[in-house]
């Protein structure tokens, strides 16, 4: 759709969203058509009451999730309830407006409009795309899969019809042949566990948000797919995953005592001002080294871990984390400095300068909260490439905000293992990541 296109383009674009999402690389959205410079129609892309109009005609309701909407209302305070919803409206709704641009299938829509896998191969022509989550035990994954009550997976698929993908036509569960599901994991730099090398199914007794990125990936890309988790849980990104280059600070608490926190490679991870700090055996960003060094392993052997793979490329890396760090006024204060170089020092340790970066927030925390999980929340959507604060980081970092989509419970109590909340950040995050990529190639 060129910039500047009107009502037709764009109902033309509405008509031919069943078409196929996939090709070489991930389909780049079409630009949006100029705007008028408010900010929010300019988030929306929509410049006059007509082209809102089509949409409201073209675009039923149903396809909204509520949760969707709830976090739309949140972001942009300006919103109506969705059932009351006018066509002005629209001009002010940047959120779902950039749900329905580009590939409506592929935003906050239901995950019905996943098909299921059809079983092909990938073009092994092409590298095999490898994605990297890290983060602590919420991305390891405590979904429960088994069992016959509200809150597990096959509850999910079975009773309330969620995820239909992940079910085929004998009520088996669905395989991807052509994303590959691997995780490894280690304790600093301790021994690597292969714990899972094989195609994109549900085995096992709890899942992880890979399942839904993994299936939005492999839905919207022919090159072969890798999804490599590589991390372990109870890990602080001030501390255990500080990054290389990190710099210590100084922090005084509430009881007007002043810490000490170490930079990258410091020990121990504080010590009070004036005083010696004394060694242990565990240094700042000890878990960053160690989850790197796993994760390169892995690559060192593609074809063990990706069969018939000759190359790769990093396209991409998801982060799910922040619990710790969420219990300490210190660490928490520090975070968006942290995540910021975080983000550049993955890019530079795995030689992928484009990679795309999607990070999620603590379920539990709301938009507005002042506790360290709301400095923790603040932080990933500073970093947002859409918040303009970090302009290197544009087109390709994101957050999604997960209170809409966790089903209770909090990030330290593993959301009570509610395998919806896990499928729910999953998909988001993967739908994220594809946005982004599409993103990327769409630019010059």
């Amino acid at each position: 759709m060129p910039r500047g296109a009107g009502v037709a383009e764009l109902a033309d674009a509405l008509d031919s969203k069943s078409g196929s999402r996939k090709g070489v690389g991930v389909r780049a959205p079409p630009p949006v058509p100029n705007s008028t410079h408010h900010p929010h129609i300019e988030r929306s892309g929509i410049a006059d009451l007509a082209m809102a109009q089509e949409i409201m005609r073209r675009v039923p309701t149903q396809w909204i999730p509520q949760a969707s909407w709830t976090e739309a209302q949140l972001s942009f305070k300006v919103l109506p309830p969705l059932d009351s919803m006018k066509a002005t409206d629209f001009l002010f709704c940047g959120f779902f407006l950039i749900a329905l641009n580009p590939w409506l299938s592929m935003a906050q829509t239901p995950s019905a409009n996943l098909p299921d896998p059809d079983g092909q191969p990938a073009d092994m022509q092409q590298p095999v795309q490898v994605f990297i989550l890290l983060g602590q035990s919420n991305m390891l994954g405590f979904g429960k899969v088994k069992g016959d009550k509200d809150g597990t997976l096959e509850y999910a698929t079975s009773k309330k019809k969620l995820y239909p993908y992940l079910v085929d036509a004998d009520g088996q569960w669905t395989q991807r042949m052509d994303v590959r599901n691997v995780r490894v994991m280690g304790s600093g730099l301790g021994g690597s566990r292969l714990l899972l090398n094989e195609w994109m199914t549900i085995k096992g007794g709890n899942i992880g948000p890979e399942i839904g990125i993994g299936h939005h990936l492999g839905e919207a890309m022919d090159a072969p797919i890798m999804v490599l988790k590589s991390c372990i849980g109870n890990r602080a990104l001030g501390w255990d995953l500080l990054p290389p280059g990190s710099e210590g600070f100084e922090f005084t608490d509430e009881k007007g005592v002043t810490w000490v926190h170490p930079g990258y490679k410091g020990t121990p991870e504080r010590w009070q001002k004036g005083t010696d700090p004394e060694k242990i055996n565990w240094y700042a960003g000890m878990q960053y080294d160690g989850d790197v060094s796993r994760a390169k392993e892995v690559l060192k052997d593609l074809p063990k871990h990706y069969p018939e793979a000759k190359r790769y490329e990093i396209a991409g890396f998801f982060w799910w984390q922040g619990d710790r760090d969420s219990r300490s006024a210190a660490l928490s204060s520090r975070y968006e400095k942290n995540l910021v170089h975080l983000i550049k020092q993955l890019r530079a340790d795995f030689d992928a300068p484009n990679a795309a970066f999607v990070c999620a927030s603590l379920g539990q925390t709301e938009e507005g909260s002042e506790d360290n999980g709301g400095t923790i929340l603040k932080a990933m959507m500073a970093v947002d490439g859409k918040s303009g604060k970090y302009p290197e980081f544009k087109n390709n970092v994101a957050a999604v905000y997960t209170h809409p989509l966790s089903k209770g419970g909090s990030s330290g109590g593993h959301y009570g293992g509610h395998a919806e909340t896990y499928m729910n950040v999953g998909e988001a995050m993967g739908k994220a990541m594809v946005q982004l990529l599409a993103l990327t190639a769409s630019t010059p």
